[in-house]
């Protein structure tokens, strides 16, 4: 719709508001600016976001994990033939969605990973090209609620927009009923590590029955159709994808199973939604080796650290299956802030029962709870309210380091102040 003076306006008004924010917010050290120029702008300019994104070619990225590492693999495939406005910061709600838009005014795709909540509101404001469904699981009951709410939102969301392609994850029970019945679907074998939130068919009830790769819902659709997996054009074999096409290695920098499976999806999406070669989109996906400090080595002292996040029940148990079980020392922090959730029962939906002999330290602020569930687990550990210092009281040597959010959003500000330090 086209706006009229006043409303274009009040949009030069909000930009330029958020731009002295956003500049602000730097110059003082209070952030990188990724929200506060998107929250001024949103206040002065409700439809700052439509105005913003003006009509470009639009792919969203959501999932309850793997959403920053999905959307830098993507827009990199994108970078190779076109310009690229994305949230490369992870800030995934609409005030970081609007100061993406601000930041890359002048590319010509845009690239988002997005909140799973915000997405009706963000595909209703962007008519995106694509929409990435990664996968669907309990998240921070506290903020987001029971994942089935979570669904039937996004189903909503697809069916409002028939024309977008959307590659669904057809391994996630929750995400294939989320696209099950949209005219344009790519099927994407990525894995489903976590089934404990898909265990009955979210569509028409009875419960789900897995068979190797394959599951079906017992119960019929009320049209009578079978709820099974759908068969994949995309799947990850080890190091191998396969696609309509034929096979390609597919040799990544970031480890374990669930990375692989998002390559495959960024891959998919920027091959059958934008045309981008498929060699240079698997190209792009194996030269990103780090994102917003994920996965990346850091040392202190005399300690090599590896950092892993994690933020979930689902994202937990990933992390936890690519821990180094020969490395000197594990650090596993957890904080319980209004990022994080403040709900952490799901501690004790995380097998923490595998980790006889490393030196284990339970550290951030919610340290205790933590304790409780490792001594529940019979795992041998130590208290250590500080994540520095719990690095530091493990065995020189390498140092496995779990966090969540906000614990790990601390400890790479600890650990780059130490480095500077030093130097």
């Amino acid at each position: 719709m086209t706006r009229g003076p006043l409303s274009r306006l009040r949009s030069r008004a909000a930009v330029a508001a958020a731009r002295l924010a956003t500049t602000t917010s730097r110059a003082t050290g209070r952030g990188a600016g990724g929200m506060i120029g998107g929250l001024v702008a949103g206040a002065i300019d409700p439809g700052i976001m439509a105005s913003l994104a003006n009509g470009r070619p639009a792919v969203l990225v959501t999932g309850t994990n793997g959403k920053s590492t999905t959307t830098r693999m993507l827009a990199g495939a994108l970078r190779t033939s076109t310009s690229v406005a994305t949230n490369s910061g992870g800030d995934n709600m609409d005030a970081g969605i609007i100061s993406a838009l601000m930041e890359g005014k002048d590319a010509s795709h845009i690239v988002l990973e997005t909140d799973e909540l915000h997405v009706p509101k963000v595909a209703e404001r962007l008519d995106p090209k694509a929409l990435v469904l990664l996968n669907l699981s309990r998240d921070q009951l506290d903020r987001v609620g029971e994942i089935n709410k979570i669904e039937r939102a996004l189903r909503a969301a697809v069916t409002a927009h028939p024309d977008m392609v959307v590659v669904a994850n057809c391994d996630d029970v929750l995400v294939t009923s989320v696209a099950f019945d949209h005219p344009n679907v790519v099927w994407v074998s990525a894995g489903a590590g976590w089934v404990g939130d898909s265990v009955t068919n979210p569509r028409s009830g009875g419960h789900v029955v897995r068979d190797g790769e394959d599951w079906y819902g017992t119960q019929p659709l009320d049209d009578g159709r079978e709820f099974r997996r759908p068969t994949p054009s995309y799947s990850v074999d080890g190091d191998t994808l396969r696609t309509p096409t034929g096979d390609v290695p597919l040799t990544l920098k970031l480890p374990g199973r669930a990375n692989r499976g998002n390559a495959a999806q960024a891959i998919a999406a920027a091959v059958e939604a934008f045309g981008i070669p498929l060699a240079d989109a698997v190209r792009a996906a194996e030269d990103v080796d780090n994102v917003a400090g994920r996965y990346s080595t850091v040392h202190l002292g005399e300690r090599e650290v590896h950092l892993l996040l994690a933020k979930n029940p689902a994202g937990w148990q990933e992390a936890l299956s690519m821990v180094d079980r020969e490395a000197d020392g594990l650090v596993i922090a957890v904080n319980g802030q209004v990022a994080d959730g403040e709900d952490l029962s799901w501690l004790w939906d995380v097998t923490f029962e595998d980790f006889e002999g490393l030196a284990v330290k339970a550290s951030g602020e919610r340290g205790t709870d933590l304790a409780v569930r490792l001594l529940y687990a019979s795992i041998e550990h130590d208290l250590v309210h500080d994540p520095v210092a719990a690095i530091r009281g493990c065995p020189p040597g390498r140092i496995e380091v779990l966090a969540n959010y906000t614990a790990f959003r601390d400890l790479k500000k600890a650990l780059t102040k130490e480095a500077d330090y030093r130097a």
